[in-house]
């Protein structure tokens, strides 16, 4: 419980560039790192007599994320314009969405932290299509101060995502966010790149403090130029301590002030006045007259339902219902994406071990796939190798330490299972000669003997140590077994 003298209240707009060829309105394309203004036209740069045509694909694509997101689809939907002025928008206007959207009426079931099973439903007010504006690169190095405009980026299809204000801390918005990025990602929609600006978050923030008089609400900030979700955190909290420390010192009540729209110095982790917050109205929202409205069929809409396939969190149910899995586990494996999950189901199929499975590409593919930087499909070892390794382990012909070995070696040379152990001289130890060992170590050692007759068994752990320097091949567990048996019958 938060020992704070105050709520937080914050709502998150999630701005998210689709994975499409071709813009919303044009055929230029949506290539990302090509020379600034490049890919331009009539139509995304706003010349006169030119009309534009809504690229479908877009279209299905938001409609997919709105599903995904449990959002109502209604039949009619139109364009409108949202008038303002700023040099990266050069119509003068955004063709967007404003009463009519695509989507509406949505939530993302988000956990706060990982590994524990309360989860908190946050509601999706809207999820409405627009085209993004350009991008202005400010050049103050040279002392000049110089602004250039880049307008590739203009008319982009962007989906924005706005929550209604329901997060309640700087650890629920990051979740929020990590959630909702690997739900985009397992749709495909987009990529996800907040360095390439694929995925933007504007957060808007303010406090409920319950006062003798009545419960006060500061007024709601927006904060903008966050970067990265690390930056989303440390805003969060930054603002929602300068806001408390201003209603301390001026008694601010709710309507003193406007709201106000501050950006955020991700280098000195303070945010910084803007301008006052614009309403709905400062836009003068209309219709778009060049585009014809949407209608949807409910068909159309069972169609792209039936495309968005499973998502992360069905998917985690599935993976501690069907494989017996932690929830920790199966978060873990489910936030590596779809692919991994796939090689993890076919691991754990084939070997009949999911636990083990489970440990395993946790510990030794997870480190090798971080340490290297690929992804599992770019992964030497494939689900079959990694199968029969692990029933080698399970049946006893290799212990954990020697399958490591041998691991190592399939990723090294590419080489299967029976390969790799005959590369590094392991053979299987039979039954024989390993009671003939047991036997010899037990004549050289009989003060642990002793101690296991007095019923100290650990002790016969010092036979294991020289029993792997005099053959590397025996396993552990079966040294202990049988020594064990042997003193048994003494």
């Amino acid at each position: 419980m938060s020992d704070q003298p105050y709520e937080i209240v914050i709502g998150l707009e999630v701005h998210v560039q689709l994975r499409t060829r071709t813009k919303l309105f044009c055929r230029c394309s949506t290539e990302f790192g090509q020379p600034a203004n490049t890919q331009t036209c009539p139509v995304c740069t706003g010349q006169p007599g030119s009309l534009p045509v809504m690229n479908r694909d877009a279209f299905q694509l938001s409609m997919k994320t709105a599903l995904a997101l449990n959002c109502q689809i209604p039949e009619f939907t139109r364009w409108d314009r949202k008038q303002y002025y700023y040099p990266d928008l050069p119509k003068g206007y955004q063709i967007s969405q404003y009463d009519l959207p695509m989507s509406c009426d949505g939530w993302l079931e988000i956990c706060e932290t990982q590994g524990e099973s309360s989860e908190k439903r946050i509601g999706i007010i809207r999820a409405h299509l627009e085209e993004d504006a350009g991008k202005s690169m400010h050049d103050e190095a040279s002392g000049r101060a110089d602004s250039r405009i880049d307008l590739n980026r203009t008319g982009t299809p962007l989906l924005e995502i706005v929550s209604e204000p329901d997060l309640r801390s700087a650890a629920e918005a990051r979740a929020y966010l990590d959630e909702l990025k690997l739900l985009l990602q397992y749709l495909d929609v987009s990529d996800c790149n907040m360095q390439e600006g694929s995925l933007r978050v504007d957060a808007n923030v303010n406090l409920h403090l319950d006062e003798p008089s009545g419960l006060i609400a500061t007024p709601i900030v927006e904060i903008k130029n966050l970067n990265s979700f690390r930056a989303v955190e440390r805003a969060l909290e930054y603002e929602s301590r300068r806001q408390y420390e201003v209603w301390l010192e001026q008694g601010v009540k709710k309507g003193d002030i406007p709201k106000q729209t501050r950006g955020w110095d991700d280098q000195l982790e303070v945010t910084r006045a803007q301008r006052h917050k614009e309403e709905s109205s400062d836009y003068r929202y209309f219709p778009d007259p060049d585009l014809v409205p949407v209608v949807v069929t409910p068909d159309e809409v069972e169609r792209v339902r039936r495309s968005v396939g499973e998502l992360p969190a069905a998917l985690r149910s599935r993976l501690q219902a069907e494989y017996g899995v932690s929830e920790y586990d199966a978060n873990v494996i489910v936030n590596q994406g779809r692919d991994f999950v796939a090689y993890f189901v076919e691991v754990a199929d084939a070997s009949g071990d999911a636990k083990r499975t489970s440990n395993w590409i946790q510990q030794e593919i997870l480190r090798r796939m971080n340490e290297l930087q690929i992804s599992i499909r770019q992964f030497p070892v494939d689900a079959v190798d990694l199968a029969s390794l692990i029933q080698a382990i399970a049946t006893g012909q290799l212990d954990s330490s020697r399958g490591r070995d041998v691991f190592g070696r399939m990723f090294e040379q590419g080489e299967a299972v029976t390969d790799a152990m005959q590369s590094l001289g392991i053979v299987n130890v039979d039954e024989g000669s390993l009671r003939s060992l047991c036997e010899d170590l037990l004549a050289e050692n009989p003060r642990v003997v002793a101690e296991v007759k007095e019923g100290k068994e650990k002790a016969v752990g010092a036979l294991i140590g020289q029993a792997k320097r005099l053959n590397p091949n025996v396993n552990p567990s079966e040294v202990r077994a049988v020594c064990l048996e042997l003193i048994s019958q003494q």
